[in-house]
This record gives structure tokens, C-alpha cells and sequence, in this order.
């Protein structure tokens, strides 16, 4: 059974994965775990168990040393995020956090996409983290789908080794149809297409965090809904 704790894992190696192959770091300000992603330009405090002020605002200090755009915490349900508000935080976008078998999704047709690891189209941030799949080729994979040659959807997959929890496990991450091209099926292809590449590395079980709009494909494909979480943000 997949946790939420698990999918936490998951997601802190997913940024980890990203922040390396970008030029990023991770670090810690008293007992709080952060991960720099340049590409975006974001500071991220990854899933704490309480809010400590202490761990924050020397974390601040740094953003604004890195030249950051924003700083964003990502938190359990369960968890009180209010003291977050009085550091000039506001409440974020609720992931909510699901989990299939492998199978289910990697089931469908899957004709509609391909796996790059080379996209003409990309600039800035998305060019930049493409090189997570070239940094790792046996982890990470990206499909893309297109309609008369121009770029209609995309998304990742990645199945981390060596991470303790995460055995068999595998995610989906920004995974996005553009909206001119929605209800086609090609959301269908290539979440079919990044579930086989990940189930060909080992991977079991596929967990993502979805938004609210994402949940009904999601669902209809096999997973299943199994916690929410929050988010916090700070512009700078």
C-alpha cells in the first residue's frame, strides 16, 4: 500500500533529482530541509512536521542571497501551517496526493506520445530541467505529445533507486495537456507512456500529487486518492 509518507519521499526526490541537474542544492537551517531550484527560482521547505521561525528566516535570508523569486513550503495535511502566515506566507494550491499500480496506467494506448529527451520548443525553466533526464537516464523520463507538429502536452516520470521507502515505487510529475489540446486523449498516452517507461525500470506502484482539475483523468485511470496536502508561498 502506498502512503502518504511515501509519496513525501518521493516528491523530495523528485526535487532533489531536479535541483542537481540544474545547478540547485539542498540544505538544512535547523532541523528544516531545503531544496534551491534555480530553474524556477524557487526556495522550497520540504515537508516539516512543525513550523519552526528559527529554521525559517535564516532560509530567507538565503533566498534573497540566491536572488529568489519565490519561497514555497510544502507540508502534510496534517500539519499546522498557520505560524507560516505571520512570516508573510499565504496558503497555496492543495496537492492531492494519489497512487496506482503500475498496470493500470500503463495500460492504454500510448501512440499519441513519445519519450525525448531533446525538445525544440523549451525555453527557460523547462529547457533547463529537461537535463534531469540525460543526468538520469535510468531515473527520469520525459514524453511529449504533439498535434500538427506543434507541442500539445507533456509531463515526466521517474523512479528514483537506492532511496529508502521508495522501493517500487515510481511518480508522475508535471504532467500538463495545454488546454487547446485537452479531451483528445493525449493526457491518456502520456501518462500511459511515462507509467510503461518507469514500469520497465521495476517500478510497482506510480504515486502523483494532482490538482484539482487533473483528478478526473487521473481517476478514470487508476488511481486512487489517498490524502491532500498544503502548500505555502512567499513572493519576494
Amino acid at each position: 500500500m502506498v502512503t502518504i509518507a511515501a509519496c513525501q519521499r518521493l516528491q523530495r526526490s523528485w526535487f532533489a533529482a531536479v535541483s542537481s541537474a540544474t545547478g540547485g542544492r539542498m540544505f538544512t537551517t535547523h532541523g528544516s530541509e531545503w531544496v534551491w531550484l534555480p530553474a524556477r527560482r524557487e526556495l522550497i521547505l520540504l515537508f516539516p512536521l512543525e513550523i519552526s521561525p528559527a529554521g525559517i528566516r535564516p532560509a530567507l535570508a538565503e533566498a534573497t542571497r540566491l536572488g529568489a523569486h519565490r519561497v514555497g513550503v510544502w507540508l502534510g495535511g496534517g500539519v499546522n501551517g498557520s505560524p507560516l502566515t505571520g512570516l508573510g506566507f499565504s496558503p497555496g494550491w492543495q496537492p492531492w496526493w494519489m497512487a496506482a499500480s503500475v498496470e493500470d496506467p500503463a495500460g492504454y494506448d500510448d501512440a499519441a506520445a513519445t519519450l525525448t529527451t531533446e525538445v525544440p520548443d523549451y525555453r527557460g525553466p523547462l529547457l533547463q530541467e529537461l537535463r534531469v533526464v540525460r543526468s538520469q537516464p535510468r531515473q527520469a523520463w520525459h514524453a511529449e505529445a504533439r498535434v500538427d507538429g506543434s507541442i500539445a502536452g507533456a509531463g515526466y516520470s521517474f523512479y528514483p533507486s537506492g532511496v529508502s521507502g521508495l522501493k517500487g515505487l515510481g511518480g508522475i510529475f508535471n504532467m500538463e495537456v495545454l488546454p487547446d489540446y485537452q479531451r483528445r486523449g493525449l493526457g491518456t498516452a502520456l501518462l500511459s507512456r511515462l507509467s510503461s517507461a518507469a514500469a520497465a525500470s521495476g517500478a510497482e506502484n506510480l504515486a502523483l500529487n494532482a490538482t484539482p482539475q487533473g483528478f478526473e483523468l487521473y481517476s478514470r485511470r487508476g488511481f486512487e486518492l489517498i490524502g491532500r496536502g498544503q502548500t505555502y508561498w512567499l513572493e519576494l
